[in-house]
């Protein structure tokens, strides 16, 4: 069984309000409920009913909508509540710094990341059974928020948030593609091999599920009495984030401006923020230097940072992971295969398991795999070290454009994410990402060149023999094929230089004459009419 099971509940990612008296590595003792309950709109339990007073719901009035509809019936106070703390804690710091998610902050007193932390001890009065059964009974609802899959777990995301300040875009939710083709005849009869396609979302990649969370808390802070209103929100991107910061805020009414690399992302990447009226500002560097100069634009006008920097958005990733637990029935899969670039998804979705092992949902949490392109590479350099010394690099150009970043952002998150579960990093060259995307795609996918390098890592380790055939295995696809389009279309036309392109199906040009028609479909064929 690839699965870690440890002791860990990694204290400075899951906090007590108070001063702890357990000591870190300790595992978070957790007291049993009476009984399960079903609940879908709080976290109370609820009081029982005899059935003859169970009335019909009725739709609600013609003139109300949903938002109106829930604030109608508020949830009850139940107590929880976040903020953030630095990350990791600074060994000589201030054991007691930290700040409310109301504050616009980024990095902690020594300069350091931000992490979001939850009262563990009020999450910890309802049992693992509880959370599981709310969940499960919010799954593919329209009750506002929770027909959302962030919002759907809002006490594990932003639990003192009020529902009317949420953005939704009813995101998260997406399918988990059993691969049973791509298993069974080109990884030596894999038959648990699923694809978790967090790219049928709004705006066609994961980070809709983490945007919802943050520009949600920024228009709770709009709506609050601030010193310095927020004029706008800002990120520098690679062309996924803009596409969902663009839509998140069009929804709001809520300015924002991107900061893009000039000729650096897809088309259908950059049609996105411009059409949901973004600021969309096009600058000749990559996207290291856009990230620097978000970061001084924002420390000088009232724009709220959008980047992974700001670890908001984590908590809306991690839902991802508790989605994929609850898509097998709560039981834990073995690995998790996750592109790598900024590096704040592979704790996320870390952070979204070990946030269920330590309440009870489930008992362990699974081995982790970041994959990297080969022209991006610095975290897999950094494992291959022993972990001795980040370097950070220039990224080459890659098809895996969102993720080619030299100098994440989130190296130490990831870093913890992979030693807590005796993950792995490995990477792909751009010719056995593209083939093993277009492989992928020859078995019912249409993946997007980023899921072609989670891809070409789970061959790898295939043919090493570190995940067996009898393992469940989930790939984490970060966004839709449909985005990069242009790379799908010079692989099978064979227009990339140096690259044999395996996989090449190009149209065949014919005649419209029958005897030529049936030419070729004879030779297309052969062996099989």
């Amino acid at each position: 069984m690839a699965a870690t099971t440890h002791a860990s509940s990694m204290s400075f990612l899951l906090s007590h309000p108070q001063p702890r008296s357990a000591t870190p590595g300790t595992r978070l003792p957790l007291r049993p409920a009476a009984r399960r309950v079903r609940c879908a709109t709080d976290a109370a339990a609820p009081t029982a009913q005899p059935a003859a007073a169970a009335s019909t719901k009725h739709r609600r009035a013609a003139d109300e909508n949903i938002r109106e509809e829930a604030a109608r019936h508020p949830a009850p106070k139940q107590g929880l509540s976040a903020w953030y703390e630095p990350f990791p804690p600074a060994p000589n710091g201030d054991p007691n710094e930290r700040y409310s998610l109301d504050e616009i902050v980024y990095r902690s007193s020594s300069g350091g990341l931000l992490d979001v932390r939850h009262d563990m001890e009020a999450l910890a009065r309802f049992s693992g059974a509880y959370w599981r059964d709310l969940f499960d009974s919010r799954v593919g609802r329209t009750t506002w928020p929770y027909g959302s899959g962030v919002w759907s777990k809002k006490e594990f995301v932003l639990p003192e948030i009020d529902p009317d300040h949420i953005v939704s875009l009813f995101e998260g939710n997406s399918n988990l593609f059993w691969a049973e083709r791509l298993g069974r005849d080109h990884l030596g009869g894999m038959n648990d091999l699923w694809v978790k396609h967090c790219g049928i979302s709004h705006t066609g990649s994961f980070k809709d599920l983490g945007m919802t969370v943050l520009v949600s808390q920024v228009n709770r802070l709009r709506r609050a009495p601030l010193s310095r209103p927020i004029a706008g929100v800002g990120c520098a991107s690679t062309g996924d984030t803009s596409a969902a910061l663009s839509a998140y805020c069009a929804a709001a009414g809520i300015p924002a401006i991107v900061f893009l690399p000039a000729n650096r992302i897809s088309l259908e990447q950059l049609i996105q923020p411009i059409a949901n009226g973004a600021t969309v500002l096009s600058l000749d560097t990559d996207f290291d230097g856009c990230m620097r100069l978000i970061r001084e634009v924002t420390a000088e006008l009232p724009i709220y940072l959008a980047n992974s920097l700001n670890s908001l958005r984590l908590e809306g990733q991690k839902t991802a992971a508790i989605e994929i637990l609850q898509q097998f029935d709560w039981e834990v899969p073995d690995w998790v295969i996750v592109p790598g670039g900024n590096l704040g998804n592979i704790y996320a979705f870390y952070k979204g398991f070990e946030m269920c092992r330590v309440l009870g949902l489930v008992d362990r949490v699974p081995r982790l795999v970041c994959a990297q392109a080969a022209n991006a590479n610095p975290l897999y350099s950094y494992y291959k070290s022993g972990w001795t010394e980040f370097q950070p690099q220039v990224a080459k150009p890659t098809f895996a454009s969102a993720i080619q970043i030299g100098d994440p952002v989130s190296v130490d998150r990831a870093v913890v994410a992979l030693k807590a579960t005796n993950g792995i990093v490995e990477e792909a060259t751009e010719e056995e990402l593209m083939n093993a995307m277009s492989l992928a795609d020859r078995t019912g996918m249409f993946a997007c060149p980023h899921t072609g390098v989670a891809l070409a890592a789970l061959f790898k380790l295939r043919d090493q023999r570190v995940i067996g055939s009898n393992e469940r295995v989930v790939v984490v696809s970060t966004a839709h094929g449909l985005k990069f389009s242009q790379s799908k279309i010079d692989y099978h036309d064979s227009k990339i230089e140096d690259m044999a392109c395996k996989y090449a199906n190009p149209p065949v040009s014919v005649k419209a004459d029958f005897g030529a028609v049936m030419d070729v479909l004879k030779k297309r064929l052969k062996g099989k009419l």
